[in-house]
């Protein structure tokens, strides 16, 4: 898929959202898109692997974690499962872990931070469902772009 994210935004300004810029690039992939799926928890990674147990079949897994710093939601494992299962990345509202690993794995991955601190494996949190950070609201089915420049979200693939 080939786009960037200024010329989305140049074509279809008023049908995009982009999204504030508190995220770091650690992904082996600096440019993503896809269909989002959603999970969000408060420092528990359990349904975060859940989610990229399954077959990603492109999309993006949109990670809301309350911004929290404290612990990690993603780390190398977890990345190596995207992209084995098919994702095109991860957008984490939230901090990663084993970062000099992630960037080595084919597979976009935006965070806020890193912390060494792994989450917790209780289950807690919901999947699918529409989330809200970083000024924008990201539903299940819409499409996410990232870039060097940012992420866009519109309500439809604008690449087709």
């Amino acid at each position: 898929m080939k786009f960037a994210t200024a010329d989305l935004c140049d074509a279809f300004g008023p049908v995009v959202h982009l999204a504030a810029p508190i995220f770091r690039d650690y992904g082996g992939l600096s440019r993503f898109a896809g269909a989002i799926e959603t999970v969000r928890v408060s420092e528990d990674n359990a349904l975060v692997a859940q989610a990229l147990e399954t077959m990603g079949q492109g999309r993006v897994l949109v990670v809301d974690g309350g911004g929290s710093l404290r612990c990690a939601l993603v780390g190398g494992r977890l990345a190596a499962l995207a992209h084995a299962n098919g994702w095109a990345g991860l957008v984490v509202n939230g901090c990663v872990r084993d970062s000099a690993e992630i960037s080595e794995i084919p597979v976009g991955v935006r965070a806020i931070n890193t912390s060494p601190m792994r989450g917790g494996k209780s289950g807690t949190g919901q999947r699918g469902g529409q989330v809200s950070f970083a000024g924008v609201t990201f539903s299940p089915g819409h499409f996410l772009y990232a870039d060097e420049d940012g992420i866009v979200v519109a309500d439809h693939n604008l690449t087709t």
